[in-house]
């Protein structure tokens, strides 16, 4: 319903548009537009296709410019950006992990140490999948990654298979919040938003969803008992730490030259391939096999965004040129409704739109529309920064579209309906969205530390 409201004043905005421009209303023409847009949605049509379609189609009904005299200038902007970069190398350095078996390490050091908790290997797939997002950058890689380790464990066991697999969507799921997420490279470039700032900025909002997580698996260890494994000496709980070794050394290596200042995002994710690829050489991994299947998943991943991009480029620079975003700013912001109001109809349309679009494409076409209504009610682009990327990780585990649920299912060892995926994933998408509310209710989660580190 929101979404339609959404769509609704955009129609307004449009409308608006022309009339400031003196030209007729084409209601029909807007109307036929917002209809293809559903239509195209709906079908199943790729989301590239669908952006760069509705663009021509925008061009060629409300624009006397010749558009296309432009389109190469505009999708050379996005396609030369060297923040960019940082996307294909983050997919690469997660992808030489997972082939090299360093994942596998890291979940089995872990679960030495928590699986006596309430919840047991629960808690596993969560701090293992918040471990593995600090260097990976990617929702979609963190619970491909951690789901083709974690699942293997849970054959044959006691545990309830809709958390399962719940908790591995959930964790997968902050792959995108926790730094270097690529979804704040693409927030920046959108915005033209520090990049760094914007991770320190999710490092508390990070810790607090995690924390959430681990108290929902905690609330169903202590209400669904089960038999603790035996313990272990605390001699062998430190040779364990030895698996955690190459994945917090990368942590450091990625994350602390950012923090630190000696590097770019773009030029620690660079930095993050190489140790990777040390890492997998140590483990005697390192072929070219290894890398040539690396680059060619990597290579996969990054034309389906890089098409995305551009189709959202063009459909968005076509859409300021007939005023559509300005308009619709100041239909926004002069409704008699308080700022905060404004705010959560806003957070309601992310989260009502994630039920059917896929995170990037979200985020790439209406960042740009509500951006300019956001900073004029006076919030902080750094914090609606972590509160948008929050939001398109819950769209990544919102039925019935969420991209990491289909991850997962796709990979269960023994086959099962999606609604196992969906169920279990549900207590976790609620406490985010509490976590989305807090922010709200304590800007400061967000905005101390970058205060604090300048």
């Amino acid at each position: 319903m929101i979404a339609i409201v959404f769509l609704l004043l955009l129609l307004g905005g449009a409308i608006i548009a022309a009339a400031n421009g003196g030209q007729a209303v084409p209601v029909v023409e807007i109307a036929a537009l917002i209809g293809a847009f559903l239509v195209f949605f709906g079908t199943g049509v790729y989301v590239a296709a669908v952006l760069g379609l509705l663009g021509m189609l925008v061009g060629l009904v409300f624009s006397d410019r010749p558009w296309w005299a432009f389109a190469g200038q505009t999708l050379w902007s996005p396609s030369s950006n060297f923040v960019l970069v940082a996307v294909p190398l983050f997919l690469l350095m997660g992808e030489i992990l997972l082939r090299a078996g360093l994942s596998d390490r890291l979940y089995k050091a872990l679960n030495v140490w928590l699986n006596r908790l309430p919840g047991g290997l629960l808690h596993t797939n969560i701090v293992s999948c918040a471990v593995f997002s600090a260097i990976s950058g990617s929702s979609v890689a963190t619970a491909a990654t951690m789901g083709s380790v974690a699942l293997p464990y849970f054959t044959d066991t006691k545990y309830s298979q809709r958390m399962v697999l719940g908790s591995l969507a959930a964790g997968g799921a902050l792959g995108n919040l926790i730094p270097p997420g690529i979804t704040f490279i693409i927030y920046g470039l959108i915005t033209e938003t520090s990049v760094g700032q914007l991770y320190i900025a999710a490092i508390l909002p990070s810790l607090l969803v995690t924390g959430l997580f681990i108290a929902v698996i905690m609330v169903h260890g202590l209400t669904h008992k089960m038999e603790k494994p035996p313990a272990l000496p605390f001699s062998v709980k430190l040779r364990a730490l030895g698996g955690l070794v190459p994945t917090l050394l990368l942590m450091i290596l990625v994350l602390g030259s950012i923090y630190g200042g000696y590097a770019t995002p773009t030029e620690a994710a660079a930095l993050g391939v190489v140790g990777s690829a040390v890492f997998a050489a140590i483990e005697g991994k390192l072929s070219f096999k290894l890398l040539h299947a690396s680059a060619e998943a990597t290579a996969r991943n990054t034309a389906l965004l890089g098409l995305i991009i551009f189709g959202a480029y063009l459909l968005n620079y076509l859409l300021t040129v007939i005023n559509v975003p300005q308009a619709l700013a100041g239909f926004i912001g002069g409704l008699p409704l308080p700022g905060w109001a404004v705010m959560l109809c806003i957070l309601g349309l992310y989260i009502a739109l994630g039920t059917f679009m896929e995170g990037f494409s979200m985020i790439i076409t209406t960042v740009p529309v509500v951006f300019p209504i956001v900073t004029a009610l006076g919030y902080d682009p750094i914090w609606f920064g972590v509160v948008v990327t929050m939001l398109v990780e819950i769209a990544q585990i919102s039925p019935p579209d969420g991209t990491v649920m289909y991850v997962l299912q796709g990979m269960r060892p023994k086959a099962g309906p999606i609604t196992d995926v969906f169920a279990g994933v549900m207590p976790f998408l609620g406490v985010y969205m509490l976590a989305v509310l807090l922010l709200m209710l304590f800007p400061g989660i967000a905005t101390w530390l970058p205060k604090i580190m300048g």
